[in-house]
């Protein structure tokens, strides 16, 4: 296990009304490769710690996005409290798995519930800065418009990815069958634990490998 490192949040940018992305500048990282997480550890004045996984948003440098829960004990603090020159503690990357290098020429299906969006983004970013030409499609379900993240880069022509959004909420309908594809790409499918099951059984169902599909999956608290 890698060590915890000081990180110093550097930028801050809004993504939602409850989401926002944080930047931070950790001397001496390693690197890491999209798909990859850090831990976060938080500790308060009376040594009481709090740690929490988030995924990496991008491989050009350590930022993550993160979502408000009302309840949660770190996220409120990353998206309400924490400022520019404000410390904390990071440790990773962590993962080997869930993640997509520019190398790999197979064409790549992304499905994001959600947050999910996260490492699945890191995989958009990475091929655009790659140069590669490796094909994209990225099936991206949400509530409603008003939760989209990365909102003026996913609605910007990129070459090579196609992206369509699935606002759930206005058509009332879970994503189904007919929102994805047929086999053929690598995919990965991030979100929450039952949108992840739902999904890659639907991608299962319509006769993609099992051994293609990777899955990340996250709780509710936070």
């Amino acid at each position: 296990m890698t060590k915890w490192q000081s990180a110093r949040l550097i930028e801050t940018r809004d993504e939602t009304p409850s989401a926002r992305t944080l930047v931070f500048d950790v001397p001496g990282w390693p690197g890491h490769l999209a798909g990859q997480h850090v831990d976060v550890r938080l500790t308060a004045e009376d040594g009481y710690t709090a740690r929490r996984s988030y995924s990496l948003a991008t491989t050009q440098g350590v930022e993550l996005t993160v979502q408000r829960l009302e309840d949660g004990e770190v996220s409120p603090y990353l998206t309400q409290v924490m400022e520019p020159d404000d410390q904390l503690e990071i440790r990773g990357p962590v993962g080997g798995w869930f993640v997509w290098r520019p190398d790999d020429p197979a064409p790549v299906l992304l499905v994001a519930g959600g947050a999910g969006i996260v490492p699945l983004m890191a995989m958009i970013r990475t091929r655009r800065v790659a140069g590669v030409a490796t094909p994209f499609q990225l099936i991206y379900s949400l509530r409603s418009p008003e939760q989209l993240y990365y909102a003026d880069e996913l609605r910007k022509p990129d070459p090579g990815v196609e992206a369509s959004l699935v606002y759930t909420r206005v058509r009332n309908s879970r994503l189904t069958a007919a929102d994805l594809p047929g086999p053929g790409p690598d995919c990965f499918v991030c979100g929450p634990t039952g949108f992840v099951e739902a999904a890659a059984d639907l991608l299962v169902g319509l006769g993609h490998d099992p051994a293609r599909v990777k899955t990340e999956r996250f709780g509710a608290s936070s």
